[in-house]
């Protein structure tokens, strides 16, 4: 049976990163927000129950969802993330389901699901492990400032929309730090996907998790 690991970490922490990584050693890794990019693009019923709900000044001249006008209504409202997550959520988790079964199907041993929400929707409970990829806070507004160009109040708004940090590292099986060089980050990357290989290694308990040492 598959082993299905969960990646997460705060907004801006690296996730992409790690992926990244995993993906050179040969991990199939599903990305969330590739998924929710699949599940929004026109036409498709969750872009119009979007538009319904939130009006058409959401979505750009092409009909395509503005994402970065998304963001601005949802992060710091979190009535308005609620709405959009009952939309979104439920047709992610339906694709994700169908492609980890394709991978099961195909005897895939591991594979790697990426998504920021993992801890704060419960998802990781269905998971056969968690991934954490850690940073420090001012790292983060950095990250968002330079890459999003957000000021530091909207950056700050979007880090405090998820859960905290030491939240999603005390539920973590693997903590990767990504607050050094890219190659530090590849380091310690290496370091996890060598732990997961004696966890295949060494297989399934009665209770159905797997063993990690």
């Amino acid at each position: 049976m598959t082993m299905v690991i969960g990646l997460t970490g705060g907004i801006a922490s690296g996730k992409s990163l790690v992926a990244g990584f995993l993906r050179e050693q040969g991990v199939p890794v599903i990305d969330a927000d590739q998924v929710a990019r699949e599940v929004v693009a026109p036409p498709s019923p969750a872009l119009e129950q979007i538009a319904a709900e939130f009006g058409r000044g959401v979505l750009q001249e092409d009909g395509s969802l503005d994402r970065e006008k998304m963001g601005e209504i949802v992060f710091g409202d979190p009535v308005a993330r609620a709405k959009l997550e009952a939309v979104l959520h439920p047709e992610i988790e339906r694709r994700v389901d169908v492609e980890i079964a394709r991978h099961q199907q195909q005897g895939t041993p591991l594979l790697v699901y990426e998504a920021a929400l993992l801890v704060e929707t419960g998802l990781y409970r269905r998971l056969d492990g968690l991934i954490v990829v850690c940073t420090t806070p001012e790292q983060q507004l950095q990250r968002l400032q330079r890459q999003r160009g957000l000021n530091r109040e909207e950056a700050m708004r979007r880090i405090e929309a998820q859960a905290p940090q030491e939240v999603k590292v005390r539920l973590a099986d693997i903590v990767v730090d990504n607050t050094g060089t890219p190659e530090q980050t590849r380091a310690a990357t290496l370091r996890a996907w060598s732990r997961l290989e004696r966890c295949l290694a060494r297989g399934r308990t009665k209770s159905g998790r797997f063993v990690c040492p």
